[in-house]
């Protein structure tokens, strides 16, 4: 889950959205992930999941360049990467 920071005296409630790509392979989990942060401003909530390997890199990697924090990455029961990334961006879009 990604949590983009900033911006939260303003009155718009959260937007919270989800990215199911599971299924898909690198680099495309990586590539909708950050399309799908460019449409997100301040405050808004991003909820991966993927069963990609790779995808628990390159999403990573992905909110870090982009300015968003990764708040939580976890693997579900069938052992198969599913990053759940909450991060937050230092400045409002």
């Amino acid at each position: 889950m990604i949590r983009m920071i900033g911006g939260f005296g303003d009155s718009r409630s959260m937007v919270q959205k989800t990215l199911d790509l599971r299924g898909l392979k690198c680099p495309l989990p990586a590539l909708y992930t950050r399309k799908a942060l460019a449409g997100l401003t301040a405050g808004d909530v991003l909820f991966v999941a993927c069963t990609d390997p790779l995808a628990g890199i390159d999403i990573p990697n992905l909110v870090r360049e982009t300015g968003d924090v990764l708040e939580d990455t976890r693997r579900e029961a069938d052992d198969v990467p599913h990053p759940q990334n909450v991060g937050g961006r230092a400045k409002p879009r």
